[in-house]
């Protein structure tokens, strides 16, 4: 078991900043430069939307940092949290915090996902909150039993073996057509596993293709209900192994900071260089096994963990060490409430805050501004009221001490 100091470190600002800034986008602010971008296209504008777009299989665009580096703030937060439970109440106490944390998000992701709207099988029983539930409770009941040396080769052993098993194990080319057809998705036309030949006996391995891989034929195969992506889920079985180790770089990162022994430049600058450290050896692997989120490739979470390491030691150093604070306040409200911003925006069906924005600034007012202002003015005044809508409604909870917390 890790033996941590008893003194509770002061909040980290720096972190609730980043999750705001994380929550951000998911919340809908990159429709903001997407309207810039449809209202006036130019080299700029084309880039970030380019940017503020998922890659569709293999590559990184920023917006795949969103996900992994909210799972990696997790474990940086699982440390703080953790720690003082350990110190004080024991180890009983933190593992039942633990599974009653992680069984609530998992039902909240199943709520999330649609919950029994539609019948079974039209249920999909994976999906983010519940990959955050899961990732939460295996990487806190192993903080709570492992040193930190064994948690290393905890990461280790799953970011070799997940490559190893995409290597080196055979699986059906379940393909209607072997060798033919090169995607199995819903953007090629299938949208679900009946389209597959099961019957297959050509096997192939150390295959990457969108749907023609290990990862996809084992939720194809055994994941039931609806999956995300229609043959497999993005957030399916085999992938959710490596997304633990993204909590666990989290979790490495929280217990460097609460390193005494150095100064808080070190700090800073150890974090950039691990990071940097890291994105380069993602990069290294993609030769062999390629950057891919939707399956959340070994080298995905090297590539993300780096990318997420040197984007803490940057808030860190700004927040928390110089104090600059007034700019990242919008962000601390949405920080301080990820999940009743995320449920909230759920509820309201659609895109969230952005369906309303629409009610209030749609239809005629759109057309108003289109044809007296500039043609696509209108979704940029759309996108600024959804923008405006979700940090009134952060900042009205963070005011009032509204905090959801499991």
């Amino acid at each position: 078991m890790n033996n941590p100091p008893t003194t509770s470190p002061q909040r980290l600002m720096s972190l609730d900043a980043l999750r705001g800034f994380d929550m951000f986008w998911i919340l809908g602010a990159d429709s903001l430069f997407y309207a810039l971008h449809e209202m006036k296209a130019n080299p700029v504008t084309s880039f970030l939307a380019y940017e503020l777009d998922h890659a569709e299989w293999a590559g990184f665009h920023a917006y795949d940092l969103i996900f992994p580096l909210f799972v990696f703030m997790m474990g940086v937060s699982t440390v703080f949290s953790l720690t003082r439970i350990l110190a004080q109440e024991g180890r009983a106490a933190a593992v039942n915090r633990v599974l009653r944390r992680g069984l609530l998000l998992i039902v909240i992701g199943l709520i999330y996902s649609g919950g029994f709207t539609n019948p079974w099988p039209d249920m999909r029983l994976m999906g983010v909150l519940n990959r955050i539930g899961l990732v939460y409770t295996f990487g806190g009941l192993l903080f709570i039993f492992l040193r930190p040396r064994a948690l290393a080769g905890v990461a280790i052993g799953i970011l070799v073996g997940y490559w190893a098993l995409l290597a080196l194990v055979p699986f059906p080319d379940v393909r209607p057509m072997p060798g033919g057809l090169d995607v199995i998705s819903k953007e090629a036309g299938f949208t679900n596993v009946d389209q597959l030949n099961f019957a297959s006996t050509n096997f192939i391995r150390h295959f990457y293709i969108q749907g023609v891989n290990l990862t996809d034929y084992i939720d194809q195969k055994y994941l039931p209900g609806r999956k995300y992506d229609g043959t497999y889920d993005p957030e399916g079985i085999l992938s959710t192994l490596p997304a633990i180790v993204t909590g666990l770089l989290g979790i490495f990162a929280g217990l460097f900071l609460r390193q005494p022994g150095f100064s808080d430049r070190q700090k800073v600058l150890r974090l950039l260089a691990a990071g940097a450290a890291c994105a380069a050896l993602g990069w290294l692997w993609a030769l062999d096994f390629p950057v891919i989120k939707k399956i959340w490739s070994s080298s995905f979470v090297l590539v993300a963990g780096g990318y997420s390491l040197m984007l803490l030691g940057t808030f860190y150093w700004i927040v928390d060490v110089k104090q600059w604070r007034a700019w990242c306040q919008p962000f601390v409200w949405i920080g301080m409430n990820p999940l009743t911003l995320y449920l909230t925006s759920n509820f309201l069906g659609g895109l969230g805050f952005e369906k309303l924005a629409r009610r209030l600034t749609g239809g005629p007012v759109k057309i108003f501004f289109d044809t007296h202002v500039a043609p696509g003015f209108g979704e940029l005044v759309i996108s600024l009221t959804a923008v405006g809508l979700f940090l009134w409604y952060a900042r009205f909870l963070y005011q009032r001490k509204i905090f959801l917390r499991l």
